[in-house]
C-alpha cells in the first residue's frame, strides 16, 4: 500500500483557480442531471441508477460487480479499468455514494428531481452531495479508456452512505473476497475540490427504555421509563462536556472535541398515565484516535450498572437495552499515502484540512485502502432546499480527474 503514484511535470501552481473561469464540459454536466433525474433518497431503491450505469459499463466492454443489499432491493457497484499490462490490483478508486436525503417538508423553488441551470449552478437534490464527482467521473470514462494506463481505475459507487453508510461495508467484503487491492481512494464529497485528511467518526444508537404503567396518582406502583431515559441523557450530555472541558482536541476541526448528542425521543399515552415505554436515539462524533468502544462501553456501564438497579427494585421486569443504528469509522490519513502525496500535489492544497461530517473514506481506510476526501461543491449546499453545484466546480473537479488519469499513464 505504499505505492508511489507517477505525478505530472511540472506541477501546476493551482489547479482549481485556474479551472474556475472554464464551463463544466457537456459530459460531466449531463451525467450529472441524468443522476439527479433519479430519485435515489435512501429510503428508496437505487437499482434504476446502478443498472442504469452498469449497462453504461458493459457496452464499454467492462466487467462491473454489484453487491446487493440482504432485501436485494440496492446494491453498490464496483468495476475496474485494467492497467495496459491487465493488471487490476493497485490504482485509484473514484469513490461516490448514489443515495440522497429527502426533499420532505422542504421549500424548493423548482422540482427538486428536474435538474436545472440558472446563474451559473446546477439546482437539485444530491448535485452537490454527491450526484456532481459521480457524473465528472462517468464524464471521464472514455479518456481512461483511451489512455495507455500504467495503474487501474476503479469505480466505487455505493448505496445508504447518508443514514450512517450502510452500503460501503457490503462493497468492501466483495472486493477483500476477490483479491481486489487498489492502492488509494478518492471520496469525492463536497469538499470545494479542498484536499479533506481526517474527519470524525459517527456512531448512531437506539435506547428501548421499558418501565411498568400506572396510574399517575399511583407513582410508587410503576416504573417511569420518560425519567429513567432522561437520566441516560444527562449523563450522555455529561461526557460531551467533559469532551469539551477536557479534549482531547484537535485544533484543524472547526469543533475540534468529540461531541455527543440526543436527536430524538418518545414516550408516554397522557398526563395521567405513568410511561411504561421510551425511547430515544443519540449520537457520538470521536476525533481520530478517541476509541468509540470505550465511549459506549461507559454509557451502558451507567445504564446496566447504576439505573436498571434501581428500575428493577421498583419493578422486576423494568429493562432498558442499547443498540446500534449505525457507525463508521473516523479517517486519519497520512501525509506519506501516496495518495495523500498524489492529490496535494494535483490540487496544489498543501493546508491541513480536516471535517466534523462523516464520509465512506474512513471505512476504505480501515479495509487497507488509504483514502482522502476531495469533490466539487461546498458541503454548506448539501442537504438544503435548491440544492446546486456551481458548474465552475465542475469544470475544477473534470480538470483534477484529468490529471489523476494523467498520473497514471505510462511514462
Amino acid at each position: 500500500m505504499n505505492q508511489t503514484f507517477q505525478r505530472p511535470m511540472p506541477a501546476q501552481p493551482d489547479n482549481r483557480s485556474a479551472a474556475t473561469n472554464a464551463p463544466a464540459r457537456g459530459s460531466a454536466l449531463e451525467w450529472t442531471e441524468r443522476l439527479v433525474s433519479m430519485d435515489t433518497t435512501s429510503r428508496h431503491s437505487n437499482l434504476g441508477l446502478i443498472e442504469s450505469v452498469r449497462d453504461h459499463f458493459l457496452a464499454k466492454g467492462l466487467r462491473p460487480h454489484l453487491s446487493y443489499n440482504p432485501q436485494g432491493d440496492k446494491a453498490n457497484l464496483f468495476v475496474t479499468i485494467p492497467a495496459a499490462d491487465g493488471a487490476t490490483n493497485g490504482g485509484i478508486v473514484l469513490s461516490g455514494h448514489t443515495d440522497v436525503v429527502p426533499v420532505d417538508g422542504q421549500n424548493w423553488s423548482t422540482d427538486p428531481f428536474k435538474p436545472v441551470v440558472r446563474d451559473g449552478k446546477l439546482y437539485g437534490r444530491g448535485t452537490c452531495d454527491m450526484k456532481g464527482f459521480i457524473g465528472t467521473s462517468l464524464a471521464l470514462l472514455p479518456t481512461i479508456l483511451d489512455a495507455r494506463l500504467r495503474e487501474p481505475v476503479h469505480y466505487a459507487l455505493s448505496f445508504d452512505e447518508e443514514i450512517g453508510c450502510m452500503g460501503a461495508p457490503y462493497l468492501l467484503a466483495e472486493l477483500r473476497d476477490r483479491g481486489v487491492r487498489p492502492a488509494g481512494c478518492i471520496v469525492g464529497e463536497p469538499t470545494s475540490m479542498r484536499v479533506i485528511v481526517a474527519h470524525k467518526g459517527i456512531n448512531a444508537y437506539r435506547c428501548c427504555v421499558k418501565g411498568q404503567a400506572a396510574h399517575s396518582s399511583l407513582t410508587p406502583k410503576g416504573v417511569n421509563a420518560i425519567e429513567y431515559a432522561a437520566r441516560l441523557i444527562c449523563f450522555i450530555r455529561d461526557i460531551a462536556d467533559e469532551f469539551k472541558a477536557n479534549g482531547p482536541y484537535d485544533r484543524a476541526f472547526d469543533v475540534p472535541f468529540t461531541t455527543a448528542s440526543t436527536g430524538t425521543i418518545q414516550g408516554g399515552i397522557a398526563l395521567n398515565t405513568i410511561p411504561a415505554e421510551c425511547e430515544f436515539v443519540f449520537e457520538f462524533r470521536n476525533l481520530p484516535g478517541v476509541d468509540p468502544e470505550a465511549i459506549l462501553a461507559r454509557i451502558q456501564a451507567y445504564a446496566n450498572d447504576v439505573l436498571l438497579p434501581k428500575m428493577r427494585n421498583e419493578h422486576p421486569d423494568a429493562g432498558m437495552a442499547i443498540s446500534k443504528i449505525a457507525a463508521a469509522p473516523s479517517l486519519d490519513a497520512a501525509e506519506t499515502d501516496a495518495i495523500t502525496q498524489l492529490v496535494r500535489a494535483l490540487t496544489a492544497d498543501r493546508d491541513t484540512n480536516k471535517v466534523a461530517y462523516g464520509t465512506e473514506a474512513g471505512l476504505f481506510q480501515r479495509a487497507g485502502i488509504p483514502a482522502v476526501v476531495c469533490g466539487p461543491g461546498d458541503i454548506q449546499q448539501a442537504h438544503k432546499p435548491d440544492e446546486f453545484v456551481s458548474l465552475d466546480q465542475l469544470a475544477a473537479c473534470e480538470t483534477f480527474l484529468h490529471k489523476v488519469v494523467d498520473s497514471l499513464r505510462v511514462a
